[in-house]
């Protein structure tokens, strides 16, 4: 199994996702998107990870709007992460707006009862994100909170709001790079954030392990033909 986690920015990494692959035997690399070169075509990996990214989905720059197309047509099952999310969520004719809160820290979710096969844990999980999803009307709901949409499918697809990949090695490095201005601009001590991270990490292992199970299982049974083709 090959992974592809295409990350954004010089300090993010597949952290606590690209672990529960390996774990799984995936041979787990990573693209630097658009520095490192184009998206995967067809038979360039198994499964594509999307992460997060400091810009917002609607800003529609070249790169955004060639992932967006990319997204379109996907030649391989993806998992979106946070931007990644908003990502497939416009590409798949939902839309991204601007959130009525900030959200950064950890964050319980509210699971929907009954909404597929995916069962995502209530966490914490990690937020980091001023923009939410609009669903596009295929979509199925996942996940919710006060806030807006935290998990959902479409297709053989997932996306989550959060960021199930962090590790307290991912946030030290967000915070080197501009996330402490950013959390001290939205009323959050940086110090405490690094803190409750080393606290919540081992059990924030064994949920991200959890949900990439989940994930890849939800892929097979769309590929067996035991979930619909619509959003796909």
């Amino acid at each position: 199994m090959r992974v592809l986690v295409v990350r954004h920015h010089e300090e993010d990494a597949p952290g606590l996702v690209g672990e529960a692959f390996a774990a799984l035997g995936a041979t787990v690399e990573t693209l630097l998107y658009p520095k490192e070169g184009d998206l995967p075509g067809p038979g360039d990996a198994d499964h594509v990870v999307f992460l997060g990214a400091q810009t917002s989905v609607y800003r529609m720059t070249p790169w955004i709007e060639a992932e967006i197309e990319w997204l379109h047509h996907a030649p391989a099952p993806v998992l979106g992460v946070c931007f990644g999310a908003q990502l497939l969520a416009a590409a798949r004719t939902g839309a991204v707006e601007k959130s009525p809160v900030y959200e950064l820290g950890w964050v319980d979710v509210e699971p929907v009862t009954g909404a597929g096969d995916i069962g995502i844990e209530p966490g914490p999980w990690f937020q980091f994100h001023g923009d939410r999803c609009v669903l596009p009307p295929a979509a199925r709901l996942l996940a919710r909170n006060e806030v807006g949409v935290q998990a959902f499918t479409v297709g053989r697809d997932l996306g989550v709001q959060f960021h199930p990949e962090l590790d307290s090695a991912q946030l030290e490095r967000w915070m080197e790079n501009g996330g402490r201005i950013t959390a001290r601009m939205k009323g959050k001590d940086p110090d405490e954030l690094l803190e409750r991270t080393a606290r919540e990490e081992p059990a924030a292992r064994r949920r991200t392990a959890t949900l990439v199970r989940s994930y890849l299982a939800h892929v097979a049974r769309h590929h067996d033909g035991e979930i619909g083709d619509v959003g796909s």
